[in-house]
């Protein structure tokens, strides 16, 4: 039987239908359909906005046909999310995520039924834990591009009618669209710092600053390094009574409620504290310090473990302004698998309390496997990075065998062994010890 003659293949000819995705599709239809499917809101932007350049190459490697991008945004019962209660906040959260990606699994069979290639990408866990980058399509930035709302002081997306209570998905299209969409002209933010009051590591600045690692070591605990640091700990632990003293019978308890249920969020209180958006501001207009009462201050008083890096800036913010929580020490749980994944934590990890009053450049030469020369400007809560090359004059000098350093970063080499075998030298032992104090492992 010759292909032509196929039953399959005579079938499709006969419906004889254009395939719409030779053709730029109705961006109504689209947003109709993602509306349909449980979307709340959606936007649409092409693939080439420059805005999402540097995560073209990730998106590529979930869908290579993707010509356009179309975000959706699900939103979250408020209170729920606001609850001291960690189960009812996160119950909020882990069914809205689920939410998102069956509306974003419902969109890509309804589009496929119009004959429009489409892949869902993923809300939020599982990631891909064996690339140098995790989540392969970052969704905050589209949806910024796409009109659903701006970044928060807190660093979430607010919308301009649910606020901070949204999660986002977005779905790759394999097919140009006739009309794409613009951010929105404002941000919601209300840049009232409620988040900065409510977040219990002090992640989130007055000033607009950002520390990455204490929001992640904290809010993160249960998702990600917890587990490694966990199964170690068990490696490690000579019998039962030992274990106990290395792993709190909390600690227990958690890995065993993280993998019979889900992980849950230890904080997310900016997102709760935060009265912004259109259907969310009403009640702190009317009465801004009984929103303060009712919404930020149960968090403040809550009685609960926080998980923080030793001698960080997030250890001097409980201890200062949350006597009554109770500090757990961990260390961070990060991998760092490169050169370009240490630069890239360098930003994320920088503990501005700990670089005030420091003014020094730093030009490190990493030697061996994959060997590059790079500067790092200390300037009290300001950090500058330049990979590749020495500027400047340099106050502190560090030579390190690239793969060493590397198993430093991910405690696997203890710092003292690697100066003692030359495999990291240095030229000022106090302005090193400062530097190392800015970047925690």
């Amino acid at each position: 039987m010759s292909l032509d003659d196929h039953p399959t293949v005579r079938a499709v000819r006969a419906r004889s239908s254009q395939h719409v995705h030779d053709v730029p599709v109705s961006s109504e239809l689209l947003k109709r359909i993602a509306r349909e499917c449980g979307a709340d809101d959606v936007g649409i932007i092409e693939f080439e906005r420059a805005a999402i350049a540097p995560q073209r190459d990730f998106i590529r490697k979930v869908y290579g046909r993707t010509r356009t991008l179309l975000a959706i945004a699900c939103h979250m019962n408020r209170e729920p999310v606001r609850s001291p209660s960690r189960s009812v906040a996160n119950e909020e959260f882990h069914g809205t995520y689920d939410h998102v990606n069956e509306t974003a699994r419902a969109i890509v069979r309804a589009l496929d039924e119009h004959g429009i290639p489409a892949c869902n990408s993923v809300a939020a866990f599982p990631m891909e834990m064996d690339l140098p980058r995790i989540m392969m399509v970052q969704h905050k930035p589209i949806a910024v591009e796409a009109g659903l709302g701006r970044m928060g002081i807190h660093r979430s997306i607010i919308h301009p009618k649910f606020g901070s209570f949204v999660l986002l998905g977005t779905v790759l299209l394999g097919c140009e669209v006739d009309a794409y969409d613009q951010p929105i002209d404002y941000n919601p933010c209300l840049e009232c710092k409620l988040c900065v009051a409510a977040c219990p590591v002090g992640a989130i600045k007055p000033d607009g600053g950002f520390d990455f690692l204490s929001c992640h070591t904290h809010n993160y605990h249960d998702f990600l390094g917890n587990f490694t640091q966990w199964v170690e700990k068990v490696a490690d632990s000579k019998d039962a009574k030992d274990y106990r003293a290395r792993v709190p019978r909390t600690e227990t308890l958690n890995i065993w409620q993280s993998l019979s249920f889900k992980p849950g969020y230890k904080a997310a209180y900016c997102i709760s504290a935060c009265p912004a958006g259109e259907d969310v501001i009403g009640p702190f207009l009317h009465d801004r310090d009984a929103h303060f009462t009712e919404v930020v201050q149960p968090l403040i008083d809550k009685d609960e473990f926080v998980y923080v890096i030793p001698d960080t800036d997030a250890e001097d913010t409980v201890t200062r302004r949350f006597p009554h929580k109770k500090v757990q020490h961990v260390t961070s749980g990060r991998h760092t698998g490169s050169i370009q994944a240490y630069i890239f934590s360098l930003s994320l990890g920088f503990q501005r309390g700990r670089a005030r009053g420091l003014d020094f450049v730093t030009h490190l030469r990493f030697t061996g496997a994959s060997a590059l020369d790079m500067t790092i400007v200390i300037k009290g809560k300001d950090l500058q990075v330049v990979p590749g090359r020495h500027v400047g004059d340099a106050a502190l000098n560090i030579t390190a065998d690239t793969q060493a350093w590397l198993r430093i970063q991910n405690r696997d080499l203890e710092l003292a062994d690697a100066i003692a075998s030359e495999l990291v030298s240095f030229s000022d032992e106090k302005l090193f010890a400062a530097y190392m104090r800015c970047f925690p492992l």
